[in-house]
């Protein structure tokens, strides 16, 4: 993968996960269905989110770790 931030030009990064809840129901039984990759720089922290799919799975598992 290639990266570069916008922010001070380093090319060194930290990829990361963040899962949250959406709205609805699944907010009231705390279901974190929506799945977010992270990008962030290494040098400064600008973060940058991308939204992935989640299977199912997933959400029954997080149903049961919460």
């Amino acid at each position: 993968m290639s990266y570069k931030c916008i922010k001070c030009d380093s090319v060194k990064f930290v990829e990361g996960k963040i899962r949250a809840t959406g709205s609805g129901i699944s907010r009231f039984l705390n279901l974190q269905n929506n799945l977010f990759i992270t990008v962030s720089c290494a040098k400064c922290g600008y973060t940058e989110l991308y939204k992935r799919k989640t299977g199912k799975l997933g959400t029954v598992v997080d149903l049961f770790t919460n």
